[in-house]
């Protein structure tokens, strides 16, 4: 979302004059968009901070000046944090709050002091965001679209719910409107972003829309070709997006559906409000109407009152459902959280050890996984040359990344390819013979 959220401030800020550089030390205004989730990405910004302030210094010895901005949700939650350890920073702006930036921008001029907007505005910045420009892609081909913000589930160890707000979603209208623009540019991949993409329920008119009836609207684009979304909820898989993956073909086989834990009790300590075989339930239904579908998702260890048994039981959710790639994380206190100030946390080295198991269950799942695709032909969206000398790289189904010998006429385009070798984080093949491009 961050991506996304970048390539609309780039937007914002072009009727100023702005356009991106490629290197910090040529940029008039340097925007830090950043994430909150974890403790390491908060402090990774003063970091950062300190290192553009350098830059800024020099700039500013050769007469060229530097507006300098943190935007984003660890902006949202350490605006006056930031004040003060980096009080040479411009504009403090919240990830709900930079359809704005142009005003913030004359602000700075006109008071020569750091300007502060992380409110939650009463109106949605999507409404305030210049229509004549999609956001950048790499390639042209592949694009995020934000569709849903915030969340209402307020997981005892996240802090989503108190940097992006409450659950909103986008009209139907405009979300139409800008998936347009983006396959007219040449997009032929979509993926659907929200905290809680599922929980999707914007207005078309007077009817509300779940994300499978948006899902379908946009099937009726010429010229898309797959459809993605993250990231899900256990709480919000209906049946009608299960039934979606059976029924609209560009839904890609392949869902992120984070579930933390296995362990209920762990489970119920995250408010997470399902349980560990709602989960299976939930991968059985959407297994029975796609067999071909594949699984990523997200796991902490050492939640507080992890034990070796809660641990146990995650290891043991994994082995049942299998996936195909995962997320996993040692448990970070996030200031604010429930989480945070609960007794029995757990020791760095218990989820140090913890982690390094799970990971390598997880690896030894995601190369099964690879393993299993040698020898089939999958549809590989081609979106540029490799490295080597007529190679082309792409897409998978499952959102590999593929690398095969080919034309690169076939930037672009869905070709047959099939699967060869096998590498850590890709996969090899050869281009099938037997169907044309499409």
């Amino acid at each position: 979302m961050n991506v996304y959220d970048s390539a609309r401030m780039a937007d914002v800020l072009r009727p100023l004059g702005y356009g991106p550089v490629d290197r910090a030390e040529d940029a008039d205004m340097i925007i830090l968009n950043t994430c909150h989730i974890r403790e390491r990405a908060a402090e990774k910004v003063f970091s950062e901070l300190g290192r553009l302030r350098l830059i800024r210094e020099a700039r500013q010895a050769e007469g060229r000046d530097t507006l300098l901005a943190v935007a984003g949700c660890v902006a949202q939650a350490e605006g006056e944090e930031i004040l003060a350890r980096a009080p040479y920073v411009d504009l403090i702006l919240g990830p709900q709050t930079y359809h704005r930036l142009p005003e913030m921008v004359a602000r700075v001029a006109r008071a020569g002091r750091t300007i502060i907007d992380t409110d939650f505005p009463v109106e949605t910045k999507f409404d305030f965001l210049p229509e004549d420009a999609a956001p950048q892609t790499e390639g042209n081909l592949t694009a995020f679209l934000t569709i849903q913000e915030g969340c209402d589930k307020f997981c005892s160890f996240c802090v989503v719910p108190y940097t992006r707000g409450a659950e909103t979603s986008r009209p139907v209208p405009s979300i139409m409107t800008e998936a347009s623009r983006l396959v007219e540019s040449g997009v032929r991949e979509i993926t659907l972003l929200g905290q809680n993409v599922n929980a999707f329920h914007g207005l078309d008119g007077e009817k509300t829309v779940t994300l499978a009836g948006l899902a379908e609207r946009l099937g009726t684009i010429p010229g898309l070709q797959r459809i993605r979304y993250t990231t899900s909820h256990p709480r919000d898989m209906d049946q009608s997006l299960i039934d979606a993956h059976r029924d609209n073909p560009l839904l890609m086989p392949f869902l992120h559906l984070p579930v933390q834990s296995g362990s209920d009790r762990i489970l119920k300590a995250m408010n997470r409000n399902h349980t560990a075989d709602e989960y299976r339930d939930i991968i059985r239904d959407l297994r029975k109407v796609r067999p071909d579908i594949a699984l990523s998702s997200d796991f902490i260890v050492g939640h507080p009152g992890e034990s070796d048994d809660d641990f146990e039981a995650t290891l043991q959710l994994i082995r049942d459902v299998t996936f195909a790639s995962a997320y996993s994380f040692k448990y970070s206190p996030r200031p604010g959280t429930p989480a945070a100030g609960q007794a029995f946390q757990v020791d760095e080295d218990v989820k140090d050890k913890r982690l390094a198991v799970l990971q390598a269950l997880l690896r030894e799942q995601q190369d099964a996984f690879n393993a299993s695709l040698l020898g089939t032909t999958q549809d590989i969206l081609v979106t540029g040359t490799g490295r080597k000398t007529g190679q082309l790289n792409g897409r998978s189904p499952y959102l590999q990344p593929v690398h095969f010998e080919g034309d690169p006429a076939l930037i672009g385009k869905i070709v047959k390819v099939q699967i060869t070798k096998q590498f850590t984080n890709s996969l090899g093949g050869i281009q099938s013979k037997e169907t044309a491009a499409f």
